[in-house]
């Protein structure tokens, strides 16, 4: 069967019936025994941490071309495929994979609403057995619209049509926690915790568009808006990525390094 146009927010009775598609691949990112446990038929496994690069202090960069090549390809990704990715933690490693996806410039993509949760509590079919991936040949065409640093934050903080969107927790907002040598916040940046995006009643998926947009609203998080989204290493943030991709914002970036790298720049100005 051929893949027609699945959506980015993906339900489990549609990933279902399209189990079968041609150029359909699913990548679990639980840790490996979970996925040994249970996973989705057919899915392949891949470990969160090939696909995320550091320079410490620096965490959650991007690895470079040939890297993502090699695991792109190792894992059965070419322009054709279409990627389901989940998890079992809402969503925050999956939607790594996503927008690393997009950065390596492969729009194909969808996100499994729930992850494991949806799936597995609402009865769906689950495997044992590993899946080994089919090498296929993946080209980066690296894409610079999904992605930002610090440079061009510096020259956004006083620009009214762009807004910050710092995702961590209001303690780590705020430089009561801190993780990097120095605690607090972009200048001008508004905080929205990203487990407020997620509905613990309904396994984990995001909630709906009308409540998420009531929580960005007053923030001033709105689709007319250049929005950047981070948090300390881009891994919670990569989720509030694929929350406003799903709303239908056209404008917004990650911050790979997020707080690790803004925080541990001397020459970077801090607010708390």
């Amino acid at each position: 069967m051929e893949n027609n146009n699945l959506p980015l927010l993906i339900e489990p009775e549609t990933l279902e019936e399209s189990l079968g598609y041609e150029n359909l691949l699913i990548v679990d990112l639980n840790k490996a025994e979970t996925y040994l446990k249970m996973h989705i038929p057919g899915a392949v496994h891949l470990d969160y941490l090939r696909i995320i690069a550091s320079r410490k202090p620096v965490m959650g960069l991007v690895p470079d071309d040939e890297t993502l090549s090699d695991v792109f390809s190792s894992l059965g990704i070419d322009a054709d495929t279409h990627v389901v990715a989940y998890d079992d933690e809402g969503a925050g490693r999956a939607s790594r994979l996503l927008w690393t996806l997009e950065v390596a410039g492969h729009r194909r993509y969808s996100l499994l609403n729930g992850g494991l949760h949806s799936w597995a509590n609402e009865g769906h079919p689950t495997d044992t057995t590993p899946v080994p991936p089919v090498a296929k040949t993946f080209h980066v065409h690296r894409s610079a619209d999904p992605c930002t640093d610090s440079t061009y934050i510096s020259g956004k903080l006083d620009e009214e049509n762009c807004r910050l969107l710092d995702v961590r927790s209001p303690d780590e907002y705020n430089g009561i926690k801190k993780f990097a040598e120095r605690g607090g916040h972009i200048p001008g940046a508004v905080n929205l915790n990203w487990i407020e995006a997620i509905d613990t009643n309904r396994n984990m998926r995001f909630k709906s568009d009308e409540e998420l947009q009531a929580l960005l609203t007053p923030l001033g998080i709105t689709p007319d808006k250049e929005v950047i989204t981070y948090c300390q290493t881009h891994h919670r943030s990569a989720h509030s990525y694929i929350v406003l991709k799903h709303l239908g914002y056209e404008r917004i970036k990650g911050y790979p390094g997020s707080w690790s790298d803004w925080g541990n720049n001397p020459e970077l100005p801090v607010e708390q």
